[in-house]
C-alpha cells in the first residue's frame, strides 16, 4: 500500500495572542490524504481550515502531535508541496509569462527553458497570447489560471489550495473548478483543498472532511463522493446522488456553522 501523500497524527496548534492568551486553533486531529486522492475540508469559519492548510506547507509547526509527508516528518517547508492561496500572490510587476515561471527562475532554470514551459503551462489553462499581459491587464479569472500554472509548472506532488476561486462570480468559478479537475486528472497529484462552499466540495472531491467549530477544532466526519468521473461541476449539482450527499453532509456541518457564527457573534461583544 502507498504512504499516504499528507498524514496528520493526533495534531494540535495552539497560539499565543499579545496579551498572553492561549488559543488552540486545532485539536487532536487525525487526517491523511492519500496519494493522488482529491480532498476537500469544510467547516465554519473559524475552525482552523487554513492552520491544517499551513501545517500541511510546513508554515506552521504543530504544538503537539506530527505531520508526515510520504511517510516521514516534515521538518521546515515542505518542498514537495504547491500552494495556491485565497489572496492573489502574483508579482505586479511582471508579465504572466514569468510570473509562471518565477518559480523556474529561483531554481537557477536557464530564460528559455522556463519560458517555454511557462508558454506550456499558460497555454494549458487557456491563456496563450496572454503571455507579455501584466496581473492588472487581465480579469479575476484569468489571475486566478495564471497561479494556478505557476503553482503547477513546478511539478509537486501536493497540490494545496486555500478558497482559491471564492472572489470569482460563480460562472468563471465553474471554469476554474472544472479546469482544475481537467488537470487533476492527467496526473492524480494529491489536493488538500479548502473551502466554505459545500457544493464545490462535493463537486471536485474524492473525499469530503467536516471539521468542527473552532477553538479546538477537529475531524467529526468524512464522506467518499461515490459519483463518476470525468464530471462536470455544473451538471453533477442537479444529479439525484449530488442532493443526497449535500443533505447528509449538510446534517453534520450545521450545527457545526451555527456554532462558529455564535462564536464570532460572542467574540464581538
Amino acid at each position: 500500500m502507498n504512504q499516504p501523500a499528507v498524514e496528520f497524527d493526533d495534531v494540535t496548534c495552539s497560539f499565543v495572542s499579545d496579551d498572553n492568551k492561549h488559543y488552540t486553533a486545532v485539536r487532536d486531529v487525525n487526517l491523511t490524504i492519500g496519494d493522488g486522492e482529491f480532498v476537500s475540508v469544510v467547516g465554519p469559519t473559524g475552525c482552523g481550515k487554513s492552520t491544517v492548510l499551513n501545517m500541511a506547507a510546513g508554515l506552521l509547526t504543530p504544538s503537539k502531535g506530527t505531520v508526515k509527508v510520504f511517510g516521514e516528518e516534515l521538518v521546515g517547508l515542505n518542498k514537495r508541496a504547491g500552494y495556491m492561496f485565497q489572496a492573489e500572490a502574483l508579482m505586479p510587476w511582471r508579465t504572466a509569462i514569468d510570473n509562471v515561471s518565477a518559480g523556474l527562475q529561483f531554481k537557477g532554470v536557464p530564460e528559455k527553458e522556463r519560458h517555454e514551459q511557462a508558454r506550456h503551462w499558460l497555454s494549458r489553462v487557456g491563456l496563450s497570447g496572454f503571455e507579455d499581459r501584466y496581473p492588472h491587464e487581465l480579469s479575476g479569472g484569468m489571475r486566478k489560471r495564471v497561479a494556478l500554472a505557476q503553482t503547477l509548472i513546478m511539478d509537486p506532488d501536493i497540490i494545496l489550495m486555500d478558497e482559491p476561486f471564492s472572489a470569482l462570480d460563480i460562472q468563471t468559478r465553474q471554469l476554474m473548478e472544472n479546469e482544475v479537475l481537467a488537470l487533476w486528472s492527467q496526473k492524480k497529484k494529491a489536493v488538500l483543498f479548502i473551502t466554505h462552499d459545500l457544493d464545490e466540495a462535493i463537486s471536485i472531491s474524492d473525499r469530503v472532511v467536516v471539521f468542527s467549530a473552532g477553538p479546538g477544532s477537529h475531524p467529526i466526519g468524512e464522506f467518499y463522493i461515490d459519483i463518476a468521473r470525468p464530471r462536470d461541476v455544473a451538471e453533477v449539482r442537479v444529479t439525484p446522488r449530488f442532493i443526497e450527499l449535500h443533505n447528509a453532509i449538510w446534517a453534520d456541518l450545521r450545527e457545526e456553522v451555527l456554532k462558529g457564527y455564535e462564536n464570532q457573534r460572542n467574540r464581538v461583544k
